[in-house]
């Protein structure tokens, strides 16, 4: 492991639609705040039932289910991502389609102790990953959805991607969870 710190990318490491993720991430050590957030998100989420993981604030909205799932596939698209660029690939990798993705993956059928499981393990594969980079491979740059990376920035996204939708779980589904 480098044992040292990742530094912030700087505004031109990613594409600007990542900045909103990455403003959530706190000064400090990034690979701190992955190791602990997963288990603030399980405890968070972890105390709903079932039931509670199928609930949409709205109509048009993912359930609890659906957003959890939504993390795990994106933290591995991230760190997929990341690998490539961090081992010198040339070639621009797809983007991918939240939306379609979670239409199509059945989280509704699944139970939420299962779906925060599977968040676990994936980020269990994330830490070490990013953590083992130098910080050569960590400047490392590559193009995904025709937009360029660097390895680190795509850290910071994992990381504020999942705040931001733990944000929401807490400002819009518990209120409407305790209302029921």
């Amino acid at each position: 492991m480098t044992g040292s710190r990742i530094a912030r990318p700087a505004a031109d490491e990613y594409a600007p639609y990542f900045g909103r993720y990455i403003e959530q991430v706190p000064e400090g050590d990034v690979l701190e705040l992955l190791r602990r957030q997963v288990d603030e998100t399980a405890a968070l989420v972890g105390k709903l039932s079932d039931r509670d993981g199928d609930f949409r604030y709205a109509d048009s909205k993912w359930s609890v289910k659906e957003v959890i799932g939504h993390v795990a596939d994106t933290e591995r698209i991230m760190v997929y991502r990341a690998l490539c660029f961090a081992r010198g690939e040339t070639a621009g990798l797809p983007g991918f389609d939240e939306n379609e993705y979670v239409a199509r993956a059945k989280f509704g059928g699944r139970t939420l102790g299962d779906l925060l499981a599977e968040l676990r393990v994936v980020r269990a594969a994330t830490v070490p990953f990013f953590a083992g980079l130098d910080a050569e491979e960590l400047m490392r740059r590559g193009t995904a959805n025709n937009r360029a990376y660097s390895v680190r920035s795509l850290a910071y996204i994992v990381a504020g991607h999942e705040r931001h939708h733990v944000k929401i779980i807490a400002e819009r589904y518990l209120p409407g969870l305790l209302k029921r």
